[in-house]
């Protein structure tokens, strides 16, 4: 695991005090300003801590598109190929709590209606000949070794949609106390650099605000594998998940 901090600084105080080519950030100028002793100056720095870990878990959409002449007969095969579609999940050893569906949606297929000469049509001319279902889910695949087995599992149970996956963390709270922690060292450190190189001391925190860390996993797309295949799973590659903090932390100096 690794980590790294990125900073942004600004000054402001009772004496004209700035560093040339610095410039506050937004986040910053939103920052309400907390009293400090006459004559001191106010110090404020973004900044950026990160922990990089192995995923543990994988989440990814799967599901069924399919065409009827009619919307029942559409939902009626749709049905049909994603009950075998769950229980291919349920099969692998998904647990019903990490199924969920993420769409389900019903919509007619429009002919082509003839085009005019200026490559418009009328649209009263678009007759539906067909109705489409589209059903996927979102699974969460705790088991990461066998994720490609999963993959071709649902193909040859008869999806035909498959995105992702989306690797993350199963227990993100270690990671981001990590990056948090990284952020809050790199802001005193910085604000220790700036007071020396002013010829000031630091002499408290005045306020530290989180303004969202996040989570950004390696996104890699799964190739998909038809029934008559080949029978090793599809390979993927989990890489690393980078939790980032970010902090916006305001520090009183003084002569």
């Amino acid at each position: 695991m690794k980590t790294k901090a990125l900073m942004s600084a600004v000054l402001m105080g009772a004496g004209v005090l700035a560093l040339p080519g610095l410039a506050a950030p937004a986040q910053a100028q939103d920052l309400p300003v907390q009293p400090i002793a006459t004559g001191n100056t106010l110090l404020s720095i973004n900044a950026e801590g990160t922990s990089n870990r192995e995923p543990d878990m994988a989440v990814f959409n799967a599901g069924v598109t399919t065409q009827g002449a009619s919307a029942s007969a559409a939902l009626s095969e749709n049905s049909t190929r994603m009950n075998a579609v769950f229980a291919a999940l349920k099969r692998a050893g998904i647990a019903e709590k990490d199924i969920q569906t993420s769409n389900l949606s019903v919509s007619p297929v429009y002919a082509q209606p003839a085009r005019r000469p200026d490559g418009s049509y009328d649209e009263s001319e678009r007759k539906i000949v067909a109705y489409q279902v589209s059903n996927n889910v979102s699974v969460r695949q705790r088991k990461l070794a066998d994720y490609g087995k999963v993959i071709d599992a649902l193909v040859s149970a008869g999806a035909n949609e498959v995105s992702g996956p989306s690797f993350t963390l199963s227990q993100p709270e270690e990671a981001e106390t990590e990056a948090r922690t990284a952020a809050i060292k790199a802001a005193r450190e910085r604000a220790q650099l700036y007071a020396s190189a002013a010829g000031l001391s630091v002499v408290r925190i005045v306020s530290i605000s989180e303004s969202g860390g996040y989570s950004r996993p390696i996104v890699v797309t799964a190739s998909k594998r038809m029934a008559d295949a080949a029978p090793a799973p599809s390979p993927v590659a989990a890489g690393e998940v980078e939790v980032t903090a970010r902090l916006s932390v305001q520090f009183e100096l003084a002569p």
